[in-house]
């Protein structure tokens, strides 16, 4: 891991020919922001002098308490490979504090920061390893995106098949360029979709990490005359992009999940924590799943899961133990989408994990059949819950959650929940074309 210090980046800017330094955080919302400076201006970043205005992001603050710092971490300096190699470009990922000089309690990294404490305080490290899908389309000549693909490749496929094989090699390499070590890439099931794996590591670098991928996949499809999207499911009638979240907790350095004389291989804790996750599941999915558009991707027939169970030998469920031990031991979580937040997806699951283990939950038994051709009555009979159906659901469930509330603070958790909301009232009122194609001509 990474430790600099302020000589180090002063040193390294100057030995990278940086010109420019941008500051980045990122909203309540996912979105990544960023405040750029020139190297002149780098001894008062360094000083965490550099203000902005907060009023202007959604969900910070009111126009009355505007002036935001930002606060450099420094071991997330890294010059961006694809800009000039004369006057490049660096980043520093930072987080946000008020003018009193405290964390900001919208600022989902902070969030993040003090779930993380709470877990160091058991004595835990909390490990990380995400699986982000997306899909590649063409544009317009004007630079506006599309949904249209002319290719036809499928799970696994290569190239010629696969026509986004030369863009997705170029990111991983651009990953790696940026210290950001990939353990897989390839295509996925539907056309124009693809993976890319980072490796784990802990929950904070992993966040950043994700913020990070996202920020290179853009940019190198655009390179490639593509767009990389990661809403969840841009097109009907196929599978959609999900951001598959593998956890595990470390104790002392050992993977705590992992126990060879556990059944199935797993420790206690590691079923305590899976029974904490699938409690507080409801309350959970407006974060994990956090727009009108996710809920096209939890629908049966496409791989992505609408229970709430587990298994350790199907897919169909909504956690699942990959067959890993040892050091790979980890729980997987299938719902989450790449439209999430990372900072507090990793939040919401870690608190809900930690809350297994406090509190020693033990799970209702595994569903070791596909869960989708069960009825309502052999659901119902084996425990299994639905995730909720749509965003005003989750949203509701979020909200009637005093657990869940509090892991976000009350700014987040009201900031949030009144503009998801809002989300839902605009997508409820609107009138859309398959409305029109059913209605129109025979009402």
């Amino acid at each position: 891991m990474k430790h600099y210090t302020r000589k180090d980046i002063i040193r390294m800017v100057e030995e990278d020919d940086v010109e420019f330094i941008r500051l980045q955080f990122t909203d309540m919302f996912g979105n990544l922001k960023n405040v750029a400076i020139t190297t002149n201006q780098l001894e008062r970043a360094l000083n965490n002098q550099c203000m902005f205005d907060g009023s202007s992001i959604e969900g910070f603050v009111r126009i009355e308490e505007s002036d935001m710092y930002l606060y450099p971490d420094l071991d997330t300096y890294v010059t961006f490979p694809w800009r000039p190699q004369q006057g490049k470009v660096a980043r520093l990922i930072c987080d946000v504090y008020t003018i009193e000089g405290k964390p900001f309690e919208g600022d989902p990294r902070y969030i993040l920061r003090k779930t993380i404490k709470e877990a160091a305080d058991m004595g835990y490290t909390f490990d990380v390893g995400p699986e982000l899908e997306f899909f590649l389309f063409h544009m317009e000549e004007n630079g506006q995106p599309t949904t249209d693909t002319h290719e036809r490749a499928g799970y696994f496929d290569l190239g010629p098949l696969d026509f986004g094989e030369n863009a997705r090699r170029d990111m991983v390499l651009t990953l790696e360029d940026m210290d950001i070590s990939v353990e897989a890439s390839h295509h996925e099931v539907a056309p124009a979709q693809h993976e890319i794996d980072i490796k784990y590591d802990d929950a904070l670098t992993t966040a950043d990490n994700i913020m990070t991928f996202k920020l290179v996949a853009r940019t190198i499809a655009k390179r490639h005359g593509l767009h990389a999207t990661f809403m969840p499911k841009p097109k009907y009638g196929v599978d959609g992009s999900g951001m598959h979240v593998n956890m595990s907790l470390k104790k002392d350095g050992k993977n705590i999940f992992d126990d060879p004389n556990g059944k199935l291989g797993l420790s206690q804790e590691a079923y305590y924590f899976m029974a904490g996750i699938m409690k507080h599941m409801e309350s959970m999915t407006a974060i994990t799943n956090p727009i009108v558009n996710s809920y096209k991707r939890l629908v049966p027939n496409y791989e992505a899961p609408v229970y709430i169970a587990w298994s350790a030998s199907n897919r169909s469920p909504l956690v699942r133990i990959p067959a890993g031990r040892g050091t790979s031991t980890r729980i997987e979580l299938r719902c989450p989408d790449p439209s999430a937040n990372p900072y507090l997806t990793l939040a919401v699951c870690l608190a809900a994990g930690l809350d297994g283990i406090k509190n020693q939950l033990t799970p209702q038994d595994s569903v070791d059949k596909n869960i989708f051709v069960l009825s309502d009555a052999e659901r119902e009979a084996l425990g299994v819950r639905r995730l909720p159906a749509n965003l005003c659901e989750a949203v509701a469930d979020l909200e009637n959650s005093e657990f869940m509330k509090n892991v976000l603070g009350d700014h987040i958790s009201n900031k949030y929940i009144e503009a998801k909301k809002v989300e839902w009232e605009d997508y409820r009122t609107q009138v859309t074309k398959w409305e029109l194609d059913q209605y129109l001509y025979r009402i």
